[in-house]
């Protein structure tokens, strides 16, 4: 259900009534799927052609479904696109879109295909919930109709979301959600406001939200925050970007990052570097895939806490600045340079020695590290970069990053761009930084893109440290952080800063056109 208008009170009340009698711990399950793409077309084909691609999709999925059912889990997260994959125009997605409905109305498409209209896709999923006796999250396109005179209704008269739907094991539908923030995906519309949607079980409280999704305050943090979530179902169409942003990396820094279990699946296609999948919970994942040499699907599976908030096992708040605002900083190599991880300029300094300490800064951000290495390799550089400001081309987040990667070549101007591979270990390090955000989301990525399960950890005063010993070759250890109140793209009323910014500039220059009238 969609619980934008509950008042927080409302939402900590029922999670704690939910969990009398509720489950301490469930099997869960995600599928990366290797998407069936239609043949592309600049023309819209048939509504039978669409189903016909959507149905060989879903007999690739069913069999996920079947199998996470038969191994004990109690729910299944499938990828974004995972239907008819991305490649549309408003016009050509079209044919593949039903109309969902509210899940208020109390329905099971399994026992009513069409109650609303033309839902084949939607009774197919239904039935799949109902009889593996399994959640089922899957992501379609979903079509409303709206009066085509109305300014903002689209000239072919149906407003077209980005969708999620959850059915339950009786093949209920008891979730929907519409992507918010989209990414390059025209052939969808922006719904009017973020929605915060969650459904309850036996086995936890669930959010739900959609791939680009994740970087914003609405509805990522709002539904951890303040709707007390305890997982977070995490469809994707994730392109992995090397060194921070690869979906395995950002996506386990996420959940520790928010003390939630977030299960994501994505889409695989090797090509646009569309892998890595996971079951991730607030101290480590608990699985993960990640493949690029293959073009086939990978089920995951795993044991996750109900509630992870409430477990013995989650830390204690971290002060993500403590350590870092009470030192006296070390000293700022003269060599300070100049450096890009993607569009983003960051300033670097060399980590010279096997050992040592470390500051670099930019604007309000300075980053600290100590460090020990095992073996100083003659033909790798390491650095430690500091970047604060407005993220890439969109320039619509705010980052504060704090991070110690691997640099492509001996060749500083290498340093930021992709790298998979590395030889050097550390037997200590010790990252830090004067963060102005409480959400800051700690990754460590070793060399061919594994993670380091149970070989780091944070502690309570925001240190990023080793922990059991010597790592394994290291690409990067980042602390990512996100100053949401710092964004371009939304002010606190929710308006766009450009827009306004535009409109006060339009005003003056209003204003100044009327008084050159009057003194004329």
């Amino acid at each position: 259900m969609v619980t934008s208008s509950f008042p927080t009170s409302v939402a900590v009340f029922a999670l704690i009534t939910l969990q009398v009698g509720t489950q301490d711990s469930f099997i869960a399950a995600v599928y990366e799927h290797a998407v069936i793409l239609p043949n592309k077309t600049k023309t819209p084909v048939s509504q039978e052609d669409a189903l016909n691609l959507m149905n060989k999709n879903i007999d690739i999925l069913e069999r996920a479904i079947k199998q996470a059912a038969e191994q004990g889990a109690r729910i299944i997260v499938t990828p974004e696109d995972a239907l008819y994959g991305w490649e549309f125009t408003r016009e050509t997605v079209f044919p593949y879109l039903e109309d969902i409905p509210d899940p208020q109305v109390n329905w099971i498409p399994c026992q009513d295909s069409r109650r609303f209209g033309h839902t084949p896709v939607q009774a197919r999923l239904s039935c799949l919930a109902k009889n593996n006796s399994i959640y089922v999250l899957a992501n379609l396109g979903d079509k409303k109709p709206c009066n085509s005179r109305h300014s903002t209704c689209p000239p072919n008269g149906y407003f077209q979301y980005n969708t999620n739907v959850v059915y339950n094991t009786e093949g209920k539908l008891v979730a929907r959600y519409h992507k918010y923030h989209l990414y390059s995906e025209h052939q969808f519309d922006v719904p009017e406001k973020p929605e915060l949607v969650t459904f309850n079980t036996t086995f936890g409280r669930f959010g739900i939200f959609t791939c680009f999704d994740i970087f914003f305050y609405d509805p990522a943090v709002t539904l951890v925050k303040d709707f007390h979530v305890d997982t977070i179902l995490f469809p994707t169409a994730w392109m992995n970007v090397l060194p921070l942003l690869t979906a395995i990396e950002f996506h386990s820094a996420w959940a520790m990052g928010m003390g939630v279990n977030l299960l994501a699946a994505n889409t695989h296609h090797v090509s646009l570097n569309m892998t890595g999948s996971g079951i991730y919970a607030p101290n480590g994942p608990k699985v993960y895939h990640y493949d690029m040499k293959t073009e086939l699907g990978k089920i995951l599976l795993s044991e996750v806490d109900s509630h992870p908030l409430s477990s013995l096992a989650h830390p204690t708040a971290v002060n993500w600045s403590a350590y870092a605002t009470t030192i006296k900083p070390f000293p700022v190599q003269k060599n300070t340079f100049k450096g890009f991880i993607s569009r983003d300029g960051f300033n670097f300094t060399e980590l010279f020695e096997n050992a040592g300490n470390l500051t670099v800064c930019q604007k309000e951000l300075c980053c600290h590290l100590s460090y020990r290495m095992l073996q100083k390799e003659e033909n790798e550089v390491y650095v430690l970069g500091a970047f604060a400001g407005l993220h890439g081309r969109r320039r619509r987040e705010y980052w504060q990053v704090c991070t110690m990667l691997k640099c492509k070549t001996t060749n500083l101007t290498t340093c930021g761009r992709p790298v998979e591979t590395a030889s050097t270990r550390f037997e200590m390090f010790s990252l830090s930084g004067t963060f102005g955000t409480k959400y800051v989301f700690p990754e460590v990525l070793l060399t061919e893109i594994h993670l380091s399960p149970g070989k780091f950890e944070v502690l309570k005063d925001g240190r990023l440290v080793n922990k059991n010993g010597s790592s394994g070759p290291i690409l990067t250890v980042s602390l990512f952080g996100r100053w949401y109140t710092k964004d371009s793209f939304y002010s606190s009323s929710g308006t766009s800063n450009s827009a306004i910014t535009y409109l006060l500039i339009f005003i003056l220059l209003m204003i100044l056109a009327l008084q050159n009238i009057v003194m004329v």
